[in-house]
């Protein structure tokens, strides 16, 4: 039991009555996991083929390419453009479908918000980089801007193609409406009636080197037209990614420089990819059920062990999830109080104080955002584990947790809270306000 003295110091309202009597909450003991870590890498040679499958070393060139060393958001926006791109590949790909037991209308349905979603993302990336440059941060470089279009891009083809002309068009107009907060516009076609700047889209994303990505290892022998699908859907995937780990950075530094602002809305648009990186790995669902486990045989993809689910061989996605649960190393920085060596609710009384004073916005918007990020990333590993019983079956699924209590993927989203002191403080403040009546 923990005994609170809710005092007005605690939480400072000056029209709240005071309590008559002490508060008594009890907080729960926190759930054991069985492992250390439920978050580590497959076996390497697993991931080898993984990362050989998708071409990831020659991805990661084109990812970190620095074209325009004094611009800050190259690292993040480059590879984020890069997915956009591959996604019009992907439009392209079940356009071209031939299949007559495809569902045409509900991949269209699906990818239309795709697609959405990452411009959105793109333009709020963008946004950020606008204001940085008003406000003349520190390391804030020009953005690199011109007069002319893309003239390698896919979408423009998209656009006027018979089978693939109503989804470039609406994605025209969702560029044209989530950049027109934007100082520039991407330069893809879109209307561009304010006659915005564009951004020097060919030179950033390079669409013909990753034309030349096109093509997986396999498929020249074998012969599967979901084979193109999974290549693509995991490429979106890991581009997303490989950006999510360089707004990782960002963060971190934003956070040691005491730009909270900044931090909270580059957190802010941490959760939005981790909930994007749900809704491309949902795609799978629309691959045909035979013609993919046929795939899957094809390419000799199995589980080995309890640890082995097939998005543990994401190296980039494991360091993701691991410096996301690494934030909460950084609340001490926020609150600028140093964690209690006797393990007293130091930290727990100085977010009480955050969230009852609400003098530094910028702080309990990082706070929450962290919190959001956490229920996005648990969200995702629960979510992925339903899919995988989705597509292949729940007999093999359950099969990696045999001879443990539960698998690697269900720790994850089984794990306590990674802000067991911002937890606390909300459980006590909660309690204080539900004696006041």
């Amino acid at each position: 039991m923990v005994d609170m003295d809710c005092k007005r110091k605690m939480v400072s309202s000056s029209n709240s009555p005071k309590l008559s009597s002490k508060l008594h909450v009890t907080i729960p003991s926190p759930f054991k996991v069985t492992v250390s870590s439920p978050i580590s890498c497959s076996a390497p040679a697993a991931c080898s083929a993984y990362e050989l499958y998708l071409r990831l070393p020659e991805l990661r060139k084109l990812w970190s390419s620095r074209d325009f060393p004094e611009w800050t958001s190259e690292p993040i926006l480059k590879p984020a453009l890069q997915a956009l791109e591959i996604t019009f590949r992907l439009v392209l790909a079940v356009c071209s479908d031939a299949r007559p037991y495809v569902n045409h209308r509900e991949w269209n349905r699906r990818l239309d918000s795709l697609v959405t979603n990452q411009i959105q993302l793109v333009a709020a990336i963008c946004e950020e980089d606008d204001d940085d440059n008003e406000e003349n941060k520190p390391g804030s470089g020009p953005v690199p801007v011109g007069d002319g279009r893309s003239t390698l891009s896919l979408l423009p083809q998209l656009a006027t193609w018979r089978k693939s002309e109503a989804i470039g068009k609406k994605i025209l107009c969702t560029i044209d409406n989530e950049m027109r907060r934007c100082k520039y516009t991407l330069g893809l076609g879109e209307q561009n009636i304010a006659g915005k700047s564009n951004l020097r889209y060919d030179a950033i994303c390079r669409p013909d080197e990753l034309y030349g990505l096109r093509d997986n290892p396999y498929a020249d022998h074998i012969d599967n037209e979901e084979n193109q699908t999974l290549y693509l859907l995991h490429q979106i995937l890991e581009s997303w990614i490989h950006a999510s780990g360089n707004l990782l950075n960002r963060i971190v530094s934003s956070i040691e420089e005491g730009r909270f602002g900044s931090a909270s809305s580059d957190v802010y648009l941490l959760e939005r990819i981790w909930k994007l990186l749900a809704e491309i790995e949902d795609l799978h669902i629309l691959m045909d059920p035979e013609d993919f486990l046929k795939l899957k045989k094809q390419l000799q993809i199995k589980s080995t062990g309890k640890n082995d689910a097939f998005c543990f061989r994401s190296k980039g996605l494991v360091e993701m999830m691991k410096m996301s649960k690494d934030l909460r190393q950084k609340v001490p920085a926020v609150l600028a109080v140093e964690v209690d060596p006797t393990g007293g609710p130091r930290l727990q009384e100085a977010a009480m104080r955050l969230y009852a004073t609400k003098r530094e916005c910028d702080k309990i918007h990082l706070l929450q955002g962290m919190q959001a990020v956490e229920a996005a990333a648990k969200s995702f590993f629960f979510s992925y584990r339903q899919l995988v019983a989705a597509m292949i079956g729940s007999a093999e699924t359950n099969a990696t947790a045999s001879q443990e209590s539960c698998d690697s993927l269900s720790q994850i989203f089984m794990e306590p809270t990674y802000f067991p002191s911002l937890d606390a403080a909300k459980t006590f403040l909660g309690e204080f306000w539900s004696h006041l009546g």
